[in-house]
């Protein structure tokens, strides 16, 4: 049985111009995830990561903290089917 679940996560706070995009690429791909990260113009950053539950809830508590240089307000965390995106991207 296929485990593969698909997260939506919206992450608040300081978040952009920040590098969170990039390290949240980094992180996705280091825990074998797929899906993309991308800014909102509200700014927030969106994130679609597909992967084992054990690796996505990796990604959300790593989301919790951010990278190190900006301040996480809120991560919000829906659950999806998954898509099956092959690899992990940010989208601009």
């Amino acid at each position: 049985m296929d485990q593969k679940k698909l997260y939506k996560i919206r992450v608040t706070g300081r978040v952009q111009g920040v590098g969170f995009r990039q390290a949240c690429l980094r992180e996705a791909r280091y825990r074998g995830l797929s899906g993309f990260v991308k800014n909102l113009s509200d700014g927030s950053v969106y994130i679609e990561a597909e992967g084992n539950p054990e690796q996505l809830n990796e990604l959300v508590a790593w989301c919790q903290k951010g990278p190190g240089y900006g301040s996480v307000e809120e991560v919000a965390v829906e659950h999806h089917p998954p898509q099956n995106f092959n690899s992990f991207i940010v989208r601009y």
